[in-house]
């Protein structure tokens, strides 16, 4: 399969990585720095592009993409008000899109274990919820996607939650959400239910890169050759 990268960081060179040693070939590199070489007549032939760029980026990056007929397996976070309009623009030009907060395998069988116990403790609130993420200094958006998808599949399952809130507990309809940048942290998530009675937490701890890079490769390989919007859950086969 011959893979475009755009974003070429710490993450992209990790994709590549992973990309070579299941012997896929990097045919595009696409930087800050030749971002004008991101067209139509350089993406001929690629089969999937992997975007982990910027959220100021992501969405001319994917649609340059798309456009060009050309599938993408996105990892940017931040940029959620268009991401319909992307996956409307993949299906006008008959190909694939593939967004997701966190494509680790481990976190997206986490998030099937958040949604479980968000049901579960519905219906006990003398438990409040709160969320608690730690990334690395690099990461722009606060809080992380994977913060907010868990922080929504909460809100979802949880009568009296309708909202998320950043760094706030007095809004008693909002599920918490403390957000951390420290150095040489891949990403951390923590669920924690607390009454006076005794605490219940969940904890995804990520040890490096590898996890989100070989996801994103494994779902590069799912969408060469199809057409539509995916998601990791397709990915993973889960129902």
């Amino acid at each position: 399969m011959n893979i475009a990268l755009i974003g070429y960081g710490k993450m992209g060179q990790t994709i590549e990585r992973i990309a070579l040693s299941r012997g896929h070939k990097i045919t595009l590199r696409i930087t800050s720095g030749n971002r004008n070489e991101l067209t139509a007549d350089n993406l001929r032939g690629t089969d999937v592009a992997i975007e982990f760029t910027r959220p100021d980026a992501a969405k001319n990056n994917v649609l340059a993409c798309l456009e060009a007929g050309v599938n993408v397996v996105c990892g940017t976070t931040g940029w959620n008000e268009h991401v319909a309009e992307a996956s409307a623009v993949a299906e006008e030009h008959k190909a694939a899109f593939l967004q997701a907060s966190n494509f680790s395998i481990g976190v997206n069988i986490f998030f099937e274990v958040n949604k479980l116990l968000a049901s579960l403790m519905n219906g006990h609130p003398e438990y409040g919820v709160m969320i608690e993420e730690t990334h690395h200094t690099q990461k722009k958006d606060a809080p992380s996607g994977t913060a907010i998808t868990l922080a929504e599949q909460i809100v979802q399952r949880l009568n009296g939650k309708n909202k998320w809130t950043l760094n706030d507990f007095n809004e008693k309809d909002g599920v918490p959400i403390l957000a951390h940048r420290r150095e040489h942290v891949p990403g951390t998530h923590t669920i924690k239910y607390s009454s006076e009675i005794d605490d219940i937490e969940i904890v995804h701890t990520a040890h490096n890169r590898d996890g989100f890079a070989l996801g994103a490769v494994l779902a590069a390989e799912y969408i060469a050759g199809r057409r539509g919007t995916f998601t990791m859950k397709d990915v993973l086969g889960i129902k």
